[in-house]
């Protein structure tokens, strides 16, 4: 339990010093620390992303900051490549 903790501390102060992403961090920690397999650790590294990730989006739409268009035609070129929707 003291190494998630002290993994959990270091991912955390790491990102917020140097925006990096948690999982630049999150995902060797587990994998050569923890002993777990790849698969589970990004699992788990984008799991403790998601709410911020959520959470976020949520503040850039209330605040007008998505543009529109940009993510049409990015979407559209998206959807004309893989034949599905956006």
């Amino acid at each position: 339990m003291l190494k998630k903790i002290i993994i959990g501390f270091f991912a955390g102060l790491i990102s917020g010093l140097f925006a990096t992403g948690g999982g630049l961090i999150l995902v060797p920690a587990f994998v050569y620390l923890l002993k777990e397999n790849q698969q589970i650790s990004r699992a788990t590294s984008i799991f403790c992303i998601l709410p911020f990730v959520i959470i976020s989006g949520i503040a850039y739409y209330n605040n007008n900051y998505i543009d529109w268009n940009v993510r049409n035609k990015v979407c559209n070129r998206w959807n004309y490549r893989r034949n599905t929707w956006c």
